[in-house]
């Protein structure tokens, strides 16, 4: 991401959620890793391969409905 110029804000929500599915008291932070791999990783990486994703771009990471949203942060003063 860092040679596209691409940042990551991760919404408090995403975050919680992330936490949820990836929380194991037993197996420590394997299955954190996992869960960052399965629901923020592997659907970003398809998302900026397939030009979701301008050069220098914003890309804000929410939670709703159940499911991981990845959407551009609107530029101040854009309509």
């Amino acid at each position: 991401m860092a040679d596209r110029h691409l940042e990551l804000d991760i919404r408090p929500i995403a975050l919680e959620e992330l936490g949820k599915v990836g929380f194991d008291p037993v197996f420590g932070a394997r299955p954190l890793k996992r869960a960052v791999q399965q629901y923020l990783e592997n659907p970003l990486a398809k998302q900026i391969l397939e030009g979701k994703f301008a050069e220098g771009s914003t890309i804000v990471v929410d939670y709703k409905a159940d499911d991981f949203i990845f959407n551009e942060k609107q530029k101040a003063g854009a309509n």
